[in-house]
C-alpha cells in the first residue's frame, strides 16, 4: 500500500490572491455603476429636451392660428388679416404648467401692405414653475401674417373658395 504524501500547502486561495481579485471586482462594478448613472442622466436629459421642443411646437403652432387675427374694413367690408396682437400668460396647449407670451414686431426691410409688414418677428417667453421658483426660457421665430391654416381649410370645405386666391390677404 502507498501511503499518500502531504506535502505543506493546502489546496485553495490565498489570502492575497483573494484580495486582488475583490479590489479587481470593486473596480469593475464601480465602473459599471458609474455607467449606469450617466445613462440615466443622459435619459433625463434628452426626455427633457423632447418635452422643450415639443412645447416650443404647441407655441407656434397656436401662434400661427391666433397672432394675425381676421378684421372687417368698416368702410368696404373687406376681411383681411391684421397686425399682431399680444398675447400674455397664455397656457401652452397640450403642456400642464407651462404659460408663454408672445409679442411682434414687423421687419422694417419687407414691403408694407394694408396690414403691416408680411413677416413678423416674434418674441416668446415660455415660463412654468419648478420646486417653487418660477424658470422662464425666451426665444424668437419668424411668421408670415397671413389666413391661419384653420380658417383657409374651413373657406375650402365650406365656402368652396380657391386656396390659391388666400396666400396672405383675404
Amino acid at each position: 500500500m502507498k501511503r499518500a504524501i502531504r506535502s505543506g500547502r493546502s489546496s485553495g486561495f490565498t489570502i492575497l490572491e483573494v484580495l486582488v481579485a475583490m479590489g479587481i471586482l470593486l473596480v469593475g462594478m464601480s465602473a459599471i455603476l458609474g455607467l449606469l448613472s450617466f445613462g440615466a442622466s443622459m435619459t433625463r436629459n434628452a426626455a427633457l429636451k423632447s418635452a422643450g421642443a415639443s412645447a416650443v411646437e404647441a407655441v407656434v403652432a397656436d401662434l400661427e392660428e391666433s397672432f394675425f387675427p381676421l378684421v372687417r374694413d368698416e368702410v368696404t367690408g373687406e376681411v383681411r388679416v391684421g397686425a399682431p396682437v399680444a398675447i400674455e400668460n397664455r397656457p401652452v396647449p397640450g403642456h400642464e404648467g407651462l404659460h408663454y407670451w408672445a409679442r411682434g414686431s414687423g421687419d422694417p426691410r419687407d414691403r408694407v401692405t394694408p396690414g403691416g409688414p408680411l413677416r413678423w418677428r416674434v418674441d416668446i417667453e415660455i415660463r412654468w414653475t419648478t420646486a417653487g421658483r418660477v424658470k422662464s426660457r425666451t426665444f424668437t421665430t419668424l411668421l408670415l401674417r397671413q389666413v391661419p391654416f384653420g380658417e383657409r381649410l374651413r373657406r375650402e370645405l365650406i365656402e368652396g373658395a380657391s386656396p390659391a386666391s388666400e396666400n396672405h390677404e383675404p
